[in-house]
């Protein structure tokens, strides 16, 4: 019999948290399934419980939660041969849109039961690992805004953490050495590195990254070129923005950042504190994960 343990945020979603729990009962509680539930009260207390099931024998961990959440789980399980899967329940969920995952709870049960196990990178940023993406810039601090707001879901959130951080922000030069390159950037505005295609709420940043290519992406927008990037809003539909002349996109393996000022970074939708230097570096098939199976279109 296959153990489970489904790993909850009790303020996940809209409905409660029960409401997760009764959906994956009805899909997963078979048979072949040996299923527990516990809540999540903090990341080292979801952390401690992986270890803990770990030693148990559990061979898949279900997370019910947004990417800050599936980061802190996902994190203990890198390099073993543990499965994660993702039920989204956070107010962004770029790791569960990139996969296709269903947002709503007893079809992505579903999808999940039913789908396969992919290896994918990971990426890590000095001590901490990201499945997402890692930004630097103005990027990393509209997190620092969308906290302080007073409600979250949707693209509004986003929309509105990101013009009043844009009004506060200092970009500052950043020196990157990549794969041996040595790159300026004068005033970055936009400096994310992609593991998966999106920061979350069907906002893309990467739209080519694909999960198991053994590399990460960079996207960097000087500060003086977003004008020109933004007025072709057709290629944000049509989702070939990456492409624009004027956005630095390069795929790599490792890359150290050296900024004037040290300041947080954002590691899927967390800020984490960074000194001046950020290495950044990619850790190919590091983690097993639970896809949809799309006909291998989940890359």
């Amino acid at each position: 019999m296959k153990q489970v343990l489904v790993l909850i945020n009790p303020k996940s979603g809209s409905g409660g948290p029960y409401r997760y729990i009764s959906a994956i009962e009805k899909v997963w509680d078979t048979p072949d399934h040996d299923i527990a539930f516990q809540f999540s009260q903090s990341a080292e207390d979801g952390a401690g419980k992986v270890r803990r099931a770990i030693e148990r024998g559990t061979g898949t961990i279900l997370v019910v939660g947004g990417d800050g959440m599936v980061n802190s789980i996902g994190s203990e399980l890198v390099g073993t041969d543990v499965r994660l899967g993702v039920v989204p329940g956070g107010s962004g969920n770029g790791f569960a849109r990139h996969f296709q995952i269903p947002l709503q709870p007893e079809a992505a049960a579903k999808a999940l039961l039913g789908g396969r196990t992919q290896r994918i990178d990971v990426g890590k940023a000095n001590d901490r690992f990201f499945f997402v993406t890692c930004s630097m810039a103005w990027d990393g601090a509209l997190v620092e805004g969308f906290e302080k707001l007073g409600f979250r879901g949707g693209l509004a959130p986003y929309i509105l953490a990101g013009a009043q951080q844009l009004l506060e922000y200092k970009a500052q030069p950043f020196h990157i050495e990549i794969d041996g390159e040595q790159i300026e950037f004068k005033q970055p505005l936009i400096f994310t590195v992609a593991n998966l295609s999106q920061f979350g709420s069907d906002v893309l940043v990467a739209p080519d990254a694909k999960a198991d290519s053994g590399n990460l992406e960079l996207v960097a927008i000087e500060k003086k070129d977003m004008p020109a990037v933004m007025s072709q809003i057709h290629r944000f539909i049509e989702k070939t923005f990456h492409q624009h002349p004027l956005v630095t996109n390069r795929r790599f393996k490792s890359m150290v950042v050296q900024r004037e000022s040290a300041s947080p970074i954002q590691i899927d939708g967390e800020l984490m504190k960074a000194e001046t230097d950020v290495r950044i570096e990619v850790l190919p098939s590091a983690l097993d994960v639970i896809v949809p199976d799309l006909g291998q279109k989940n890359g």
